[in-house]
């Protein structure tokens, strides 16, 4: 959300949203650093129990963003504007596809394309995917585990604010829409498998035909039910996902 926001301010001063995207990543990038040397250096270096005071600590700083975008820009909508939202391509017959759809979705194939080579081409990459399984292992291999973590959030961080840009194109946003996606984004990690990001695009298709179908058929009530009926079953029958190892 706070990339969303970030865009549309920047938009305002006459930038194309997805430029002004662009523009804020290497911005949320630096962000991302800072945010995950300060969690470390005051959480995770005297405890343990590393997962139970990230969780706490990011959904804190989510909170807190939360409260801060209600404060400053209060709970309308806000929306940006560009040549190609609220234009459509014609296809057949009397369909019609969004512009804004296409070009959210082409940004979003390019960045999982880029990412996934960047973690399975490169040895930062590896390194990220290693850090996860066994830090031991990965110091012996004369990688230092926090730098590697910490590169890792700051890239997290950086598509984040991408992704915030695609999502104030393809609609209006406010500071309580990230309710909406929460179980949406567990139910595509959960799906796709941990450290698989063509599985992740793949996860997210399914996902998206499946609320869709849904949608038509059944109603909007039973929609933001799709990503939790997907996980529970995908728990029970395949832990790992469906491109998990």
């Amino acid at each position: 959300m706070l990339g969303a926001y970030a865009t549309y301010v920047v938009a305002g001063h006459g930038v194309d949203p997805l430029l002004a995207g662009l523009m804020l990543t290497p911005v949320f990038f630096v962000l991302g650093l800072g945010i995950y040397q300060f969690y470390y250096l005051t959480f995770e270096q005297r405890g343990s129990d590393q997962g139970l005071r990230g969780i706490a600590f990011f959904f804190g700083i989510a909170f807190i963003v939360q409260v801060a975008l209600i404060l400053v820009f209060g709970v309308d909508q806000r929306l940006v504007d560009a040549e190609y939202i609220g234009t459509s391509f014609e296809t057949f017959g009397d369909m019609r596809v969004p512009k804004r759809m296409v070009v959210a979705f082409g940004v979003a194939l390019a960045l999982t394309a880029g990412l996934a080579l960047y973690l399975s081409r490169t040895f930062t990459g590896r390194a990220i995917k290693a850090v996860a399984q066994d830090e031991g292992a990965l110091r012996l291999m004369g990688a230092d585990p926090v730098r590697i973590k910490r590169w890792a959030f700051g890239i997290a961080t950086a598509t984040c604010a991408l992704a915030g840009a695609l999502l104030i194109i393809v609609g209006p946003v406010d500071p309580n829409l990230d309710r909406l996606y929460i179980g949406r984004t567990f139910c595509v990690v959960v799906l796709a498998g941990l450290g698989s990001m063509s599985g992740t695009l793949v996860a997210g298709l399914i996902l998206g035909i499946a609320e869709s179908v849904v949608l038509t058929t059944a109603g909007t009530a039973w929609a933001p039910a799709v990503a939790f009926g997907i996980l529970l079953v995908v728990l029970g029958v395949r832990p790992a996902g469906l491109f998990g190892r």
